[in-house]
């Protein structure tokens, strides 16, 4: 015989050729993020305030739909609130309840059994928020958010892109 092996691999050799190939596989993406590193941190800057900019220009396309046709009603802050809504539930002028499916926009200090004046769009009662609050007198944390990433990717990202020329 010569030195072929008859039956199945041993199992040391099948991992080994496994772990070689997935190393020759995450190599090219390790060096890219080794000569890359600052450009994928500043681009990590760059989409935290593209999504607080959307977030804003989001509240103020909802704010003049909900100015163009401004109503006014009294709701209740309902049980079953969360972090990303707070639910309410508010008699149009026609008589109808709405509970709207998003909640209220601009629920900052809202507590379950809160009773609390709304604007909604008197053509779509889902879109309603927390009478004389705006999006851009609301838009404070979005800024702050937004400043603290690039008091903390900037500086890191200048630093990572020296590193990489020295």
């Amino acid at each position: 015989m010569t030195g072929t092996q008859v039956g199945p691999p041993s199992t040391g050799a099948t991992v080994t050729k496994v772990a070689d190939e997935l190393a020759d596989l995450l190599n090219p993406v390790a060096n890219l993020l080794r000569t890359r590193c600052a450009e994928f941190v500043a681009g990590l800057a760059v989409l935290v305030t593209a999504l607080a900019v959307f977030a804003v220009a989001g509240a103020i396309v909802d704010d003049r739909a909900i100015d163009a046709n401004r109503a006014v009603a009294e709701a209740q802050v309902l049980d079953g609130s969360t972090f990303t809504r707070t639910l309410v539930r508010f008699s149009t002028a026609r008589g109808e309840t709405v509970v709207p499916e998003n909640g209220v926009a601009y629920p900052r200090g809202l507590q379950a059994g809160d009773s609390v004046p709304v604007e909604y769009s008197s053509s779509d009662p889902q879109r309603v928020r927390v009478a004389g609050r705006t999006a851009l007198g609301q838009s404070g944390p979005l800024a702050i958010g937004v400043l603290v990433t690039w008091l903390v990717l900037g500086p890191l990202a200048f630093w990572l892109r020296r590193r990489r020329r020295g």
